[in-house]
């Protein structure tokens, strides 16, 4: 924030502005600054500026021919131009101020260009603690149509106004004067109005005396006089202890026969201070009444983005005073529908001073959502979070604290009639706006199909991943193939920057079916398919899942995991053997061990894949894969290697094994071997689609492992029960992608 003594110290006269044909504007994105560039630029300056992003508001700068540079740097500033800050510019570090001070350039702050710019129009300045861009507007409206032709320069964009500015060629101008930082001390104001006044940017103050004392300085210029309200205890105050004209306003002063399309009572008191602006400038009243009755609001106040089905509306309110008021417009405007309220509390010093009030205030919802402080230039004050309204709320209520994840969390509680209403002064109205597009986004559901890796199935993947991308494209999803191992180890590379309705995991081995692809997701926000973080860390720690899976009460080969090749042992009668990775896929690094001679070198042979070799028996029978779809069992796979026995090659080499499905088994172990698949999902916890292979012998099943992340290959098991059981390889791959997202209530 802007500091007493920087603004006495840090910056040259006003007067000194005449000095300069060429101007550049720090933070010229913001509404406040590009309004004083549109006002230098029409008059015939040369702009320039710089903000930390892109937005509507700067490409209509540029539409303009203002040039703006994105970031900041300071190499675009050169001698011999003026250099205007908004308030939001640190001093300390900001690199264009660095380059300024460099070149011996004055600093000026926003509001001295707009006194300045100002210098030949009689001024109708807006101030108070709130309201003030409403009834900004209001007599800029009334102004306009009562013939007066004024200059408006609006805190926010007014979209009857098609900005924030407006180029009128009369005498008036009409101007928001913000409280904040002693900053309307640069006006001159022939009227001045003050809609209310109560203790509010006290970290700059100090207290409330002073931020009084501020004001009135302020009022006291107001050469024609002040016209005030006379229902507020703040407002009515101050303008007693003036002592040149001051014009009271109440709720009755508005007269007009039309309803006021800015709803509420707050906003019939600023549109009586409206009516007595136009009067005293000598506006046509008849029309000047029609022209404020008419007036729909600024951006951001009570602005509706969606009227059917949920409503969707983006506020400012961000003071108890100001919430309080939106919550009894929008009750006046919307009865007998829930109101759900999305809200971002703004500063940590306005949090620490008004946490009851903020609980009271917004316990007048029916729902809120209330996300984490929009902190602006301040640090984090301990003990100060937005949880602590939560706790105070007496509706029901979440605590959300990215405010990333708000559109997943007010879908998950969202009910066709509600009024959802995204609240706050920060960047709250991203969500806002993001969430109305949302519902009228035009095109399919959006799905990143996840394959390659950095594991030793990584071409295995890179096969599945394509065949899934082919099938979800053929059934109109908008398809996205990403190597997650390239976008995040190579640093030329990044995620794509539209976020997907789901990800479809078409990855195998360490780092995709071990949890970690999975927790990356959780961090996204983004569902995901297939089976949770702890489930997939289970299911791919092989020794731990058989003892899980023996604790179900399911037969599982003896053996032991072991983590150095000098620790192997032989197994008490047991002569033959299997040896892998106890964390890799199912055939990869597979060792079958005709002798225990050669035990140890298939463990060697398995540490080199994995940090931890599984020694099993080595069980014979007839080798089978059971599928689970969503907890449904699908028809068991036989597996007959046509040579040697079910590796690496034998699985993904085409014609390698002979694959019969529905497996040649008794009705009764078929039922078994279906029994232990749903029991294998069902005891580690997985989801969506899994694989559960398994051996038959003489009299019993043995099963092997689960896997939770089954191929989806031309030779793949699951896509080959699944057609069995009716489900061609398109359907099977979008049931996989519903599931995710009905799991993850998208």
């Amino acid at each position: 924030m802007r500091q007493p003594s920087e603004i006495k110290t840090a910056f040259a006269a006003r007067e000194r502005l005449s000095e300069f044909t060429t101007f550049f504007l720090v933070g010229i994105g913001g509404a406040g600054m590009a309004g004083v560039a549109e006002l230098l630029h029409q008059r015939g300056f040369t702009v320039r500026g710089s903000d930390s992003t892109d937005s509507p508001t700067i490409a209509a700068l540029r539409n303009l021919g203002i040039q703006v540079e994105i970031g900041h740097s300071g190499d675009a500033i050169k001698p011999g131009m003026g250099l205007i800050l908004t308030d939001a510019i640190d001093l300390q570090t900001s690199p264009e101020v660095a380059r300024g001070r460099e070149l011996n350039l004055p600093l000026f702050r926003r509001s001295q260009a707009l006194g300045w710019l100002l210098g030949d129009r009689r001024v109708i300045a807006v101030t108070g603690t709130h309201g003030k861009t409403t009834t900004t507007g209001m007599v800029g409206a009334g102004l306009r149509a009562g013939g007066l032709d004024p200059l408006i320069v609006v805190g926010a964009d007014v979209p009857e106004f098609g900005g924030a500015v407006v180029f009128g060629r009369g005498d008036w101008a009409v101007v928001e004067a913000c409280e904040a930082y002693d900053s309307f001390h640069d006006i001159d104001p022939e009227i001045a109005i003050l809609t209310n006044l109560e203790a509010d940017h006290l970290d700059f103050h100090g207290t409330e005396a002073n931020l009084k004392d501020s004001v009135g300085r302020f009022l006291s210029k107001a050469r024609m006089g002040v016209v005030y309200c006379d229902e507020d205890e703040g407002a009515r105050t101050m303008a007693l202890n003036l002592a040149g004209m001051v014009v009271p306003y109440d709720a009755s002063t508005f007269v007009g026969e039309e309803p006021l399309a800015s709803p509420g009572a707050h906003n019939r008191l600023n549109a009586g201070a409206a009516l007595l602006a136009a009067r005293m400038a000598g506006a046509d009243e008849t029309k000047a009444t029609k022209g404020i009755a008419a007036f729909r609001g600024a951006a951001r106040r009570l602005q509706v983005l969606r009227e059917s089905g949920p409503t969707i509306i983006d506020d400012y309110a961000h003071h108890p005073t100001e919430i309080v008021a939106s919550i009894q417009a929008l009750r006046d405007r919307y009865p007998g529908r829930r109101l759900v309220i999305v809200f971002q509390p703004h500063l940590y010093s306005r949090t620490a001073e008004f946490l009851n009030e903020f609980a009271s205030a917004l316990s007048l919802a029916d729902f809120v959502l209330i996300t984490d402080i929009y902190r602006a230039r301040e640090e984090p004050i301990p003990g100060i979070s937005s949880a602590r309204i939560a706790e105070m709320l007496t509706v029901p209520h979440k605590y959300v604290p990215s405010r990333h994840v708000l559109p997943r969390e007010v879908t998950r509680i969202l009910q066709p009639d509600d009024v959802v209403v995204g609240m706050g002064a920060g960047t709250i109205t991203e969500f806002t706006h993001r969430f109305a597009e949302s519902f009228d986004r035009p095109g399919p559901t959006r799905v990143w199909v996840c394959y390659g890796g950095d594991s030793a199935e990584r071409e295995v993947s890179l096969h599945s991943g394509a065949k899934v991308a082919d099938a979800l494209e053929s059934r109109g999803y908008a398809v996205t193939l990403l190597d997650l191992s390239e976008c995040l180890l190579n640093p030329g590379l990044n995620l794509p920057t539209e976020r997907p309705d789901v990800a479809f995991l078409a990855v195998h081995g360490t780092h995709a079916e071990d949890g970690a692809i999975q927790g990356l997701f959780e961090l996204l926000h983004v569902p995901y398919t297939g089976s949770g973080v702890q489930s997939s860390a289970l299911a791919m720690d092989k020794n731990l899942a058989k003892q899980i899976l023996s604790q179900a009460g399911i037969r599982v080969p003896q053996g032991y995991k072991v983590d150095r090749v000098e620790d192997t042992v032989e197994l008490p009668g047991v002569t033959r053997y299997v040896v892998k990775p106890n964390t890799q896929g199912s055939t990869v690094g597979l060792s079958f061990v005709e002798s225990p001679a050669d035990l140890k070198s298939a463990v060697q042979k398995a540490l080199s894949y994995s940090a931890e070799a599984l020694v099993e028996e080595w069980i014979t029978g007839v080798e089978i894969s059971v599928p689970v779809l969503i907890d449904t069992v699908l028809p068991a796979v036989e597996i007959r290697p046509r040579s040697g026995q079910y590796d690496f090659a034998n699985k993904y080499i085409p014609g390698a094994t002979e694959e019969i499905c529905p497996a040649r088994l008794s009705p009764e172990m078929t039922a078994r071997a279906a029994d232990y698949a749903l029991r294998a999902h069902a005891a580690l916890g997985c989801a969506g689609a899994t694989r559960t292979d398994m051996f038959v012998t003489e009299d019993d099943l043995v099963v092997l492992e689960v896997n939770t992340l089954p191929g989806m290959t031309p030779t793949s098991l699951l896509p080959l029960s699944a057609s069995v059981a009716g489900i061609n390889f398109e359907s099977l791959c979008e049931r996989i992608v519903r599931d995710a997202m009905e799991r993850d209530g998208s």
